[in-house]
C-alpha cells in the first residue's frame, strides 16, 4: 500500500496509532511499528524523564520507524523541541496549540511535521506554518476536542478539498470499512485511538477495556463545551454523566487521579478518554492482528466497491 504518508514515514502500511497519554508508550508503539503502523511515543503526560526512557525502550522492541507527539497545551518545558531532536525521531505530531510556535524549528532539525486539525481554518494556518502534512480530527474521536467539534464525514472532505498537503483521518476509525471511507474523502492515511487502547497490548487496566467493549455507540460524553479549558469526549461513567450537564471548575483537575483509572481500573477516579467507536469494538485483539484485519477489509472493500459502481458505461447512441 502507497500513499504520500506511507513514503514520508517510511511505513508499510499508513495507519497511525494516536499520542495518548501515559498509554502511547513502548509497550505499544513497538507492537504498532513492528505491524507495519507508525507508533507514537506521548508527551501529553508531562513526563519526559519518562517518555525519554519509553523511547530507549522503543529502540529496543523494534527496528521500524516511530514518532513523537509534542501536545503543546501539557508540555511545559521551553526545550521540548531540542528534546525531541535528541531522541532520534524523524517524525513528529503536533497538536493542541499554534502550529506556528515549533514548525520552524523542528523542520530546521530536518524532521517531518504534522499538524492535528479540528476545522479547516487550523488546517489552513497549519499549511501557511509549512507544516509537511496535517491530521485531521474530526468530534466524533476521543480526547481532547475542539469546543465546537465537526464530523469527519464533513471536515475530512472540506480540509482535503482546500489543501494540497498529505492528510491522516482521525476520528471514527476502526476497522478497514472506515479506512476505506476516510480515504474516499480525500485522506491519505488514518489515526486510531480508541481501537488501540482496547488491544492487548495496551497497558491500561481491564475495567477501562471492559468498558469499551460494552459500550454502545451513544455511551460518550462531550464535556466542557462552554469551558474554561478544553472540551473532551469521554467514556460515559457515572461520573462524567454528571459532568456532562455540569462540568467541574476545572476539567483538567479531574486528570490528578487519571493513573487510579488508567493503571488502577477505577473508572470513577478520572476521566476515561474514548471516541464514539467504542460502541463498535467488541472484542481485545493484539495489535498486529488488529492491523492485519484493518489493511484486509480495507482491500476488500475497495475492490468490491470499484466491482459494483466503477463499470464502464456504454456510450448513449442516437
Amino acid at each position: 500500500m502507497k500513499t504520500r504518508i506511507t513514503e514520508m514515514l517510511g511505513v508499510q502500511y499508513p495507519i497511525v496509532q494516536a499520542p495518548m497519554g501515559w498509554i502511547a508508550r513502548a509497550q505499544l508503539a513497538s507492537a504498532v511499528s513492528n505491524a507495519g503502523g507508525l507508533g507514537i511515543i506521548e508527551t501529553s503526560s508531562g513526563e519526559l524523564d519518562a517518555v525519554r526512557e519509553e523511547v530507549r525502550k522503543m529502540r529496543s522492541l523494534t527496528d521500524k520507524p516511530f514518532g513523537v507527539n509534542i501536545a503543546q497545551a501539557f508540555v511545559r518545558d521551553p526545550d521540548i523541541v531540542q528534546f525531541v531532536v535528541d531522541q532520534g525521531v524523524q517524525f513528529v505530531t503536533t497538536s493542541a496549540g499554534d502550529p506556528n510556535k515549533y514548525c520552524a524549528q523542528l523542520k530546521a532539525a530536518g524532521l517531518t511535521v504534522f499538524h492535528v486539525v479540528p476545522s479547516l481554518a487550523a488546517a489552513l494556518k497549519a499549511v501557511e506554518a509549512g507544516v509537511d502534512g496535517l491530521v485531521v480530527e474530526g468530534g466524533e474521536g476521543g480526547g481532547f476536542k475542539n469546543s465546537r467539534e465537526v464530523a469527519s464525514m464533513v471536515l475530512l472532505p472540506l480540509v482535503c478539498s482546500k489543501v494540497g498537503v498529505p492528510v491522516i483521518a482521525a476520528g471514527g476509525v476502526t476497522c478497514g470499512r472506515t479506512m476505506a471511507a476516510a480515504f474516499a474523502l480525500g485522506a491519505e492515511g488514518v489515526q486510531m485511538g480508541t481501537r488501540m487502547v482496547s488491544s492487548a497490548e495496551s497497558p491500561v487496566h481491564q475495567n477501562w477495556k471492559d468498558a469499551i467493549l460494552a459500550a454502545k455507540e451513544t455511551d460518550t460524553v462531550f464535556l466542557n463545551r462552554f469551558g474554561p479549558g478544553p472540551a473532551l469526549r469521554a467514556l460515559r461513567t457515572d461520573k462524567t454523566t454528571q459532568y456532562e450537564k455540569a462540568p467541574p471548575d476545572n476539567i483538567m483537575g479531574e486528570f490528578r487521579n487519571a493513573l487510579a483509572l488508567y493503571f488502577g481500573g477505577d473508572m470513577e477516579a478520572s476521566i476515561a478518554l474514548s471516541g464514539q467507536v467504542a460502541g463498535r469494538i467488541d472484542e481485545v485483539k493484539p495489535v498486529a492482528q488488529i492491523i492485519r484485519e484493518v489493511v484486509e477489509e480495507f482491500e476488500a472493500v475497495t475492490a468490491e466497491l470499484g466491482a459494483r459502481f466503477g463499470r464502464s458505461r456504454e456510450p448513449a447512441h442516437a
